[in-house]
């Protein structure tokens, strides 16, 4: 992947982040799988139950990389959300948004810390916060990824052996159906 196009989807995330915790609330894990360098899309984790759901939700974030044969994936995730979805310790620093780049080869931890800087109060149980984004440590090659993140960028590199004469396509329809959000680019519209 090029400079440009990495910072162009860590910028995106990062506005992204902003934005949803201007809401009050921490946008759901994507992954962002890409076909010789050109993006396939967008794929947000559907909405799910705390525990094995979650686990399950969001290593299933690899269908569509591998449906589409990526040759290379960056996926986002906040590490309390994560953790608390997963039931699991949080890993790293926290508030933190977290994007791997990863290829079948390897991949890089990138982390970008934030405090939270209160900007009101939407209901009782929904704040609405602006992060303030912290200086972010060095890219991590091989850093740890949690069991989901990492079975996720794992599967995203096994091709889908589907019996179906666009395996793609039945698989971007199935994951909607299922509940996740797919925004594919136009290169790659059904």
């Amino acid at each position: 992947m090029d400079t440009q196009t990495w910072d162009a989807l860590a910028a995106s995330m990062k506005n992204a982040y902003t934005a949803g915790l201007g809401e009050g609330s921490v946008p759901r894990p994507v992954i962002m799988p890409l076909v010789r360098g050109e993006l396939v899309g967008l794929i947000w984790l559907r909405p799910v139950e705390h525990g094995k759901d979650a686990l399950t939700g969001i290593a299933q974030l690899s269908n569509i990389a591998a449906a589409a044969g990526a040759d290379e994936v960056v996926l986002a995730w906040e590490t309390r959300d994560v953790a608390a979805l997963s039931e699991a310790p949080a890993v790293g620093p926290a508030p933190c948004l977290n994007l791997v780049h990863a290829t079948k080869d390897g991949h890089t931890l990138h982390r970008f810390p934030y405090t939270e800087r209160s900007l009101a109060h939407l209901s009782e149980s929904l704040a609405a916060v602006e992060p303030q984004w912290l200086p972010a440590p060095d890219p991590q090659p091989g850093g740890e990824l949690i069991p989901p993140v990492r079975a996720a960028v794992d599967y995203s590199f096994v091709p889908l052996e589907l019996d179906h004469p666009s395996p793609f396509g039945v698989t971007v329809v199935l994951m909607e159906e299922d509940g996740y959000s797919v925004r594919l680019t136009e290169a790659f519209a059904l």
